[in-house]
Formats: structure tokens, C-alpha cells, sequence
């Protein structure tokens, strides 16, 4: 049986010695001295008593502290910061249950307590059946004595007044009240205590007032008996509590604040609030609800619910929009979708005959591009959308706005994941899809692989008994371009394109910029009607008169019909990729209708921010806070700002995050470096550049400011970025083995193994630990390394060697003694 002192029990466990006997003294344990052995037996016994959580560490389990550290900037009149820190320290203890239940207990008693104090209290204030019975019988002989009095009868004035004033009654005023003007103006032979006496009961009369016959008419006036305290002749009264709770019909639409809410359930809002703590959701008194929300509350607390839409502002403009009109055939929109560097672009250039893939940076497509080009069997609008995995949803778009779609693919490189996507889209969108296989020109292409690849995701060509129409191109020489677009043609003849030029116009929003000489500019696919200059345009939440009009040359026009591509200027921001544009009939209208959606986009977003669950704090407080990059984003049009938030959000894990905390359209301004200035973020332009104002701040202040044309350099640098938040890690890598051969004693060293390295290096400046059985029994460092006699500063394997482990004598033969390193390896996303 091994023992071990409590001194290298201490060291093991990593505990003080005088820490270690305490607690051993508390288990029962009869050690005193740091020297004194430890047997198994009583290994188990400490450890069996530290488990049941006896110790104070135990206690400590059960609090959890956090501690939070906040440092700001300050900057003096001289230009100069100091960094403020506040720390802040906060500890939570979680009871056990028994204590839970111990609590509860204490507080039942107590309610229990009070309720009887309050019992007995009643009781003791009611008066007792005996009294009211003699208080009855007393009544009855006054009420007799009153009817004689009431009979006209002459009183001496001194027999009236050796009355006590207790016994004059209501019917007998009259002949209080009158004598008193002739007994003021006789001589009287009463003293001046007998004259106060008399004014003291007129006045007391006087206060009561004349009694009627009615006694309604006496409790409303407050009439009192002789005692002094209320007479009641009646108990009853003319309210009437309810026999049951009231249920009320509430109204509730998208949205509703909670105390709107508790107004329709006839409550206070504090109640509301209550109700809302115990589902675990904290909320404020003007805190908007989601509709769901709302009704599951009024529904609990027992009221009838009906939805109510908002939308009747919107549906009222719906039904004016529709007009009757002749319908003619119109262009298809065909969107061309693909993987990167497929040749979308340059199919699109031979097509237009021009160049439009030389002006892109980095030679790939980072705009929704809308073209219409006239062709021997009739006009065709094509949408270019880019290719890389960032502009998913401005891929989505197109899909939704198009009629046909031509999926590019590169025959030398195959099926790729954004070929997938564009797949994905063009079927959930239900239009239907050509595949042109382009590079055909090219030695290594393999038309009949791609045909392959894409019958596994359910696109089966027509000459496979499938309804997809393949078609080989090469946008390089011009070859089946012309059977490209009679494919297009046949497949919009099949469905049967119409709309209505006469009707107003109406359209999806393709793209908008901010041009800082023009202002908002916002690209529009006219879609049915005809759209002209000076027409009030409602996009989204923009509005505005069309003051400009160009196509996508540039080329100024008065009118735009069914599926042409225009610019317009004139709008009062730059609306949303996807915005449906309407032609309003009037201003005042689409003044309405727009900041009636700017208003309920704000609730709907105020609504869906949701608190967290007060049942988690536990587990949240336990842990360290993310570590977050803030960002302030300004690209050139709306489409990139919304496919980069969308990738750099994305990126990231449970410790680090991007945080963008501002987007928006147009250069870098005065405004976005304070934003980046007290936000602490980074500052992005996106083929924008800061104005003079914007770069002075950031000289100023230090600002990390880049600007940057594709979008593949944003993600890589925020990767980077977000890699150097999330620290190192120190890994262990082992350096070589050596196996114990044979043990000497020297009395210097003390145990010296013989050992042979069997694997990698042994080096001398490394830590070792010792294994037994395949099982850790020590870890330290190489005391001496020798080779015979020499002093050695590695020995590879192979070769034999002598080494002396440092404060441990404890080595056996069969031993393997391995050496270590410790190394920090950078960690990324």
C-alpha cells in the first residue's frame, strides 16, 4: 500500500500544507505535522468528505461573481486622453433547495400569523350580542317618552333647563328653539353657567337641523343618535359588487404597446408588467409587443381576443392600383446566375457588344446590372447578378424579379457551389431555366460532365427526356450565342408575357446609390405600366417625383414601358434592393403611405429585440463576455452594403463577433468617424473615400480607417482580425521517449536511470514526466544528462544515456520518461 506524506499530498492536489491539515482535521483525521504519512484508507476518507461539500470551497461553488470592466476616453481642452476604468463587482449565491423550502415554510407561518392577528381584531371591533340587545332596549322607552312631547304643552323655562342635555330629542326642537328669544330679553334668575348651557344645546340643535319624517333623507344628511355615532337605520346600499371577473374584448393588431394593452383590459399597467416577469420576459410600460405576444397575455388573463391588421392604409392603396387596360405582349427579363468567373459577364459583353467586364475591379461583377438588347425576334432585358458566395441574396432578387433564368456554366471547371445556389433560386422562384455551357472553345471541356453533374440536382436536359434547354456558347468567339437567344425567345413565347402600358408604372427596385452630385439614384425594372418624368414614385419607405430618367447608357428619356431597366432621379433616400416602385397619384398619398411603413418598421423592430430569460441568468453570468470587432460600413450602393453586413455578421463563433454597428450608402462623413470614435470600431469604405472633415478626425483621433474595392480583401482582413481576438493556444508537443534500463545511486545525484531513447530526442533544458504502466506518477524537469561521463545537451534514439530527474528518487526499471515541450499555436476562426 503506497504512502505519501501530507507535505507531497499537498503538492499534488496543488494545496497548502496548513490548508490541507485543516481540512483533514475536519474529516476526522488525527494529522498534525506536514511529515507525518498518508495512507489510502485515509486518502478516501478526505476525499469522501470534501465530495459531501463540507469544506469551504464547497461554499464557494455555489456563488458565482462576476465582474465586469468598462474603460472610456476622456479628452481635456489640451488634446489630451485619459483613459477611465470602472470595474465593477457583483456576486451571486444559488441557495439549495432545502433552503428554498426552508424559506418557504418561514414565510407561511408568517401569513398565517397575520391572518389571525387580523381575525381577532375583527372580532375584538364588533360589539358583542349582549350590548346590542341592551342597546335596542334602551331605545324603545325614548321612543316612547317622544309621543307626549310632541303635544303642544306649557314648561316652566327652569324645568327645561334642569334637564341634562342628554335627553333632549329630536321632536321636542321647536320647543327648544322658540322660547330662546324671549328668555333673552326676560330677567332671569340663573346663573351664567345655566345661560351658556342653554346657547351650548341651541347650537348643538342647530348642527343636527330639522328632522323630516324621511329617513332617506335623514342618512343623507348624516343624522346621529344620542351616543353621538352614526345611526344606521338601513344596511343596505346601492352598489353592488360583481358576482364574477368582467371579460372585455381586446383589439390587437402587428403591434401594441403594453400599456395600451393593459388600457383595453381596463388594468393597470403594473399588472401587465407582473404578468410578464413570471413568463421570464422583463418589459417597461411603453415596451412594444409582437402580435403573438400580446394575445397569449389578454387570452391568460381570461379576455376575448380578435387580430386586427394594420394594413388597412395598404390594402386601400393595393386596391387603387388596380386599373383595366389592354394588355400587350411584352420583353422577357432574364437573369443570367452562375459560379465566379463562369463568363457571365463576358456573355452578357458579346451580347451588348461591350465591354462592360473591364471596369470591374478584381475582373468579377459586384452590382446587379439590368441591359435590354433588341435582337432579330424582339427585345430582351437581361439582369446580371454577381457570382460570389457574399451576393446570395442579391441572387434572391434577381430570381424574384425575372421571368426566365440562364444559368452559366464553365465546361473546363463543372457544377460549383454558387451554380447550386443559382439553382436553388431559380426553383423556388418557379421560372423556368436555360444552362449555358460556356468555354466550349476550350481544349479541356467536357460538355457531357456538366450534363452529368447537374442531371444529379434534378436538371435533366430535353434530349434526356428532361424540360431544360442546354446550349454550348463561348462568350469568347461568339459561338451559339445566336441559339442562346432563340432559346430565350421560345421559352417567353410559351409563357405567354403581357402586360399593361397604359396602366401607371409599377416596378421592383434594382439597385440605389447616393451620387454626391445627383443625390439618391435608384436603378427601377419597370415591370407593368409605363413610367414617366414627373410621376410621384413610391419605393418602399422612399418617396418622391421623378425629376431624371436615364437608361443604362446613361441616355436621358422621357418614358419607360414593361420590362425596361431605368435610373431615377428624385427620391428622398435610397431605397431597399427588391423595394416594389409605385406610381402614386398624388404627393400627400405617398407621403402618408411611406411614413406610415416607416413607423411600423420601427415597432416591428422595437418588438422583436426580446430580453433575455430571467431562468438563464445562471448560466449567462457564469460566462466570459464575446469579444465583439465594431464596424462602420459605406459602400457605393445599397446591394454591397447589404451582402457585406450580411457576410461580415456571419462571421465569427461563441468568443468573438462582428458588430456593425453603422451602414449606409455614399462617402465617409464627419458623422461616421465620431460614430467610429465613441463606438471604438473600425471604419470600411467600399469603393467610397472619406471627405476632408472625416480624414481629419481620423488623423486626429487615430482612427483605423481602409477602403477597399473587392470584397474578397474585406472578409480575409476581418478574418484576421477576429483570429487575433481569439488569442493563442499553448499545446504540448512531445519531444522524444527514453525507456528505464537500469537504475544507479549516486550520492550526489542520488537515482540516476540508464535509459535508452527509443523515440524522437531527449533535450536537457525540457520538462519530463514519468510514466508508469502507460500512467503519469510524476511530472518535473532533467536535473543531469550524461553520455558516460560527458555532460550532454541532447541524445537521439538509439543511443544510450543517463539521466537524473530533479526532486524525485522514485525511478524503477520499465519506466519511459518523456519529454516535453510547451508551444503556442494561433488560433483562427
Amino acid at each position: 500500500m503506497t504512502q505519501v506524506t501530507v507535505k507531497e499530498l499537498a503538492k499534488v492536489v496543488n494545496t497548502p500544507v496548513d490548508s490541507l491539515l485543516q481540512q483533514m482535521k475536519e474529516a476526522g483525521l488525527a494529522h498534525t505535522s506536514a511529515d507525518q504519512k498518508v495512507t489510502e484508507n485515509e486518502k478516501q476518507k478526505l476525499l469522501t468528505f470534501l465530495e459531501k461539500g463540507s469544506s469551504p470551497k464547497a461554499d464557494k461553488s455555489k456563488k458565482i461573481t462576476l465582474q465586469r470592466k468598462t474603460t472610456t476616453t476622456l479628452r481635456t481642452p489640451g488634446s489630451k486622453t485619459i483613459s477611465v476604468e470602472v470595474r465593477k463587482k457583483k456576486t451571486y449565491v444559488k441557495r439549495s433547495a432545502e433552503e428554498i423550502e426552508a424559506e418557504k415554510q418561514k414565510d407561511l407561518a408568517k401569513l398565517q400569523a397575520e391572518k389571525k392577528a387580523k381575525e381577532a381584531a375583527q372580532a375584538k371591533a364588533q360589539p358583542a350580542p349582549a350590548v346590542k340587545k341592551a342597546e335596542s332596549a334602551a331605545e324603545k322607552p325614548v321612543e316612547s317618552k317622544v309621543e307626549p312631547k310632541a303635544k303642544p304643552k306649557a314648561k316652566p323655562v327652569a324645568e327645561e333647563a334642569s334637564l341634562p342635555p342628554v335627553d333632549i330629542t329630536l321632536p321636542v326642537v321647536d320647543e327648544v328653539v322658540k322660547p330662546a328669544p324671549e328668555r333673552k330679553k326676560a330677567p332671569a334668575k340663573r346663573g351664567e353657567d345655566d345661560e351658556r348651557r342653554e346657547r351650548k344645546g341651541a347650537s348643538r340643535v342647530g348642527a343636527k337641523g330639522k328632522r323630516g319624517d324621511d329617513d332617506e333623507q335623514l342618512s343623507r344628511r348624516g343624522g346621529r343618535n344620542r351616543g353621538g355615532k352614526a345611526k344606521k337605520r338601513n344596511n343596505e346600499h346601492g352598489f353592488h359588487s360583481p358576482a364574477g371577473p368582467i371579460v372585455r374584448d381586446v383589439q390587437i393588431g402587428e403591434t401594441i404597446t403594453v400599456a395600451e394593452l393593459a388600457a383595453q383590459m381596463s388594468v393597470k399597467g403594473v399588472e401587465v408588467v407582473k404578468y410578464m416577469f413570471k413568463l421570464g420576459s422583463p418589459v417597461t410600460i411603453n415596451q412594444v409587443l409582437d402580435q403573438d405576444t400580446a394575445v397569449l397575455i389578454a387570452e391568460d388573463m381570461g379576455h376575448r381576443v380578435s387580430r386586427v391588421s394594420d394594413n388597412i392604409i395598404e390594402e386601400e392603396f393595393a386596391e387603387s392600383l388596380v386599373v383595366d387596360g389592354e394588355s400587350f405582349h411584352r420583353a422577357p427579363v432574364v437573369t443570367v446566375m452562375g459560379h465566379v468567373d463562369h463568363g457571365k459577364t463576358s456573355l452578357l459583353d458579346y451580347i451588348r457588344r461591350a465591354k462592360v467586364a473591364t471596369g470591374e475591379a478584381g475582373g468579377i461583377t459586384q452590382h446587379i446590372g439590368a441591359y435590354h438588347v433588341k435582337t432579330e425576334g424582339g427585345m430582351i432585358t437581361f439582369l446580371d447578378t454577381p457570382g460570389h458566395a457574399a451576393f446570395t441574396a442579391m441572387r434572391a432578387r434577381g430570381a424574384q424579379a425575372t421571368d426566365i433564368v440562364i444559368l452559366v456554366v464553365a465546361a473546363d471547371d463543372g457544377v460549383m457551389p454558387q451554380t447550386i445556389e443559382g439553382i436553388e433560386h431559380a426553383k423556388a422562384a418557379g421560372v423556368p431555366l436555360i444552362v449555358a455551357v460556356n468555354k466550349i472553345d476550350k481544349p479541356e471541356a467536357d460538355p457531357d460532365r456538366i450534363k452529368n453533374d447537374l442531371a444529379a440536382h434534378d436538371v435533366i436536359p430535353e434530349e434526356w427526356g428532361g424540360d431544360t434547354q442546354f446550349v454550348h456558347v463561348s462568350a469568347k468567339v461568339g459561338t451559339g450565342i445566336d441559339e442562346l437567344l432563340e432559346s430565350v425567345l421560345l421559352q417567353a413565347e410559351v409563357l405567354e408575357l403581357s402586360a399593361t402600358p397604359s396602366a401607371p408604372g409599377r416596378g421592383v427596385v434594382i439597385e440605389s446609390r447616393l451620387d454626391k452630385g445627383r443625390g439618391p439614384v435608384a436603378s427601377v425594372l419597370v415591370q407593368n405600366g409605363t413610367l414617366r418624368q414627373g410621376d410621384m414614385v413610391l419605393a418602399g419607405v422612399n418617396f418622391g417625383r421623378v425629376r431624371a430618367m436615364m437608361d443604362e447608357n446613361g441616355k436621358a428619356i422621357q418614358e419607360a414601358g414593361p420590362s425596361i431597366p431605368v435610373e431615377i432621379l428624385g427620391l428622398d433616400g435610397t431605397p431597399e434592393a427588391g423595394d416594389e416602385a409605385t406610381v402614386v397619384v398624388d404627393e400627400r398619398k405617398a407621403r402618408e403611405i411611406a411614413l406610415f411603413r416607416q413607423g411600423k418598421f420601427r415597432e416591428v423592430k422595437l418588438a422583436r429585440a426580446h430580453a433575455g430569460k430571467l431562468e438563464n441568468i445562471f448560466e449567462s453570468m457564469g460566462q466570459e463576455e464575446k469579444k465583439t470587432l465594431n464596424i462602420v460600413i459605406k459602400t457605393d450602393v445599397r446591394g454591397t452594403l447589404e451582402a457585406l453586413r450580411g457576410s461580415l455578421e456571419d462571421l465569427g463563433n461563441d468568443e468573438v463577433e462582428v458588430c456593425v454597428v453603422a451602414g449606409g450608402v455614399g462617402g465617409i462623413n464627419e458623422s461616421d468617424a465620431n460614430l467610429a470614435l465613441a463606438s471604438n470600431a473600425v471604419i470600411f469604405g467600399f469603393n467610397v473615400r472619406a471627405d476632408a472633415g472625416a480624414r481629419k478626425i481620423v488623423e486626429q483621433e487615430g482612427l483605423d480607417m481602409r477602403y477597399y474595392n473587392i470584397i474578397y480583401d474585406i472578409i480575409e482582413d476581418v478574418k484576421k482580425a477576429l483570429s487575433g481576438l481569439l488569442g493563442t493556444d499553448v499545446r504540448e508537443k512531445i519531444v522524444g521517449i527514453a525507456e528505464v534500463r537500469d537504475v544507479f545511486r549516486s550520492p550526489k545525484l542520488g537515482a540516476i536511470a540508464g535509459c535508452m531513447v527509443t523515440e524522437g530526442v531527449v533535450l536537457r533544458n525540457r520538462p519530463i514526466r514519468v510514466l508508469r504502466d502507460d500512467v503519469v506518477i510524476f511530472e518535473g524537469e532533467l536535473e543531469s544528462l550524461r553520455r558516460f561521463k560527458d555532460d550532454v545537451g541532447e541524445v537521439r534514439a538509439g543511443m544510450e544515456c543517463g539521466i537524473g530527474v530533479k526532486s524525485y528518487n522514485d525511478v524503477k526499471v520499465g519506466d519511459q520518461i518523456e519529454v516535453f515541450e510547451k508551444i503556442q499555436v494561433a488560433r483562427t476562426l
